[in-house]
């Protein structure tokens, strides 16, 4: 990893405050903050799993939502999410798509297993593929 700037922590204390208002609310204790290339904050979310009854409302997956609605490819691909803690793969993904060029998290998924675990989500059975010549249709425009 890069070193940090001291710009980058300043993000990065603004992430865990966030955090810590979201644990303060009764939420998952995570923050995040989207900051363009020169520096300004474009926005900043916490975490409202529990007060939205919404187990996909993450900090970062809510800011790669907003960017990909409010950020030009080229904004995107030069802003920075600050976020307190690793995002996990439903995030990740979704900040891959949004076009967002980096990301800067104060904790590693394995540092907050260890100081918060988590219970063991139950298997999910996949069946497929199935259809794919069907399902190659509306892919394909016919």
């Amino acid at each position: 990893m890069d070193a940090l700037t001291e710009t980058d922590e300043r993000h990065l204390r603004r992430a865990l405050a966030l955090a810590t208002a979201a644990r303060d609310a009764g939420d998952g204790p995570f923050g995040s903050l989207l900051v363009a290339a020169d520096g300004r904050v474009l926005a900043e979310e916490a975490n409202t799993e529990r007060t939205d009854d919404d187990i996909t409302a993450h900090p970062e997956l809510k800011l790669a939502r907003w960017a990909a609605r409010h950020l030009d490819t080229d904004t995107a691909a030069v802003a920075t999410m600050y976020t307190s803690c690793q995002p996990c793969g439903m995030c990740a993904s979704a900040i891959e798509r949004s076009g967002l060029g980096r990301v800067v998290y104060a904790l590693s998924t394995e540092q907050l297993a260890r100081v918060r675990p988590m219970p063991p989500y139950p298997p999910v059975a996949y069946a497929g593929p199935a259809l794919p010549d069907e399902a190659r249709l509306p892919v394909e425009g016919r």
